[in-house]
């Protein structure tokens, strides 16, 4: 790779990582293309070397930040020997190193979701697919588990996903509008114990 490609593949991370700050921390109307820009020591042609305008970099943010920071949550889970197991751990995980976090701006995911509904529709077809994709990417965990022996078979894997999706997204909104880490990791506890209702009955 020459120089002048690596400069350009380093400015194009420059500016997707630190609107995906911006996005998450102020949300996307408030975000600013000249505060990201002098915050960065970047020029707009060196924006627009990467992105049409304001949506295209926002478009770009959802498929390249915030969907992996989101598949942070699902992916790990499938194919786990043990999935309620798994997920246990995850949400153990992710409530110590995320609670800061999500209580002083929330969810990315939730926020655009409210933020973005006057928006161009394709904004709302992206976030509307990283919800369905993270449903659906629990319900194979699940099914995963039914298949291992390590989740009910009368568990209805759709309805436990929309449940548990609910609880992740419910908690950590709550948690940002008013009620703090307390509540959160209170939260976090309360889902965990769900999840250990998942596991197959044993017998005495």
């Amino acid at each position: 790779m020459t120089a002048p490609r690596r400069s350009a593949d380093h400015t194009r991370t420059l500016l997707l990582d630190a609107a995906f700050e911006d996005l998450h921390r102020l949300g996307y109307r408030a975000m600013r293309l000249d505060t990201l820009l002098d915050r960065l020591g970047l020029t707009k042609g060196a924006l627009y070397h990467h992105f049409r305008n304001k949506a295209d970099l926002g478009l770009a943010v959802i498929e390249e930040r915030l969907r992996p920071w989101i598949e942070q949550t699902w992916r790990p889970v499938i194919g786990a020997p043990d999935v309620v197991s798994a997920a246990i751990e995850l949400c153990r995980t992710l409530t110590a190193e995320r609670c800061d976090q999500v209580v002083g701006a929330g969810c990315p995911l939730a926020n655009l979701l409210h933020e973005l509904q006057d928006e161009p529709a394709e904004f709302l077809a992206r976030v509307q697919t990283l919800i369905d994709d993270w449903h659906d990417g629990i319900v194979e965990g699940l099914r995963q588990g039914q298949g291992s022996g390590t989740v009910r078979a009368d568990v209805v894997p759709e309805d436990a996903a929309a449940f548990i999706l609910s609880a992740i997204e419910g908690s950590g909104g709550l948690a940002h509008g008013a009620r703090g880490p307390v509540f959160l990791q209170a939260a976090m506890r309360g889902l965990i114990d769900y999840l250990q209702t998942l596991r197959p009955h044993r017998s005495s």
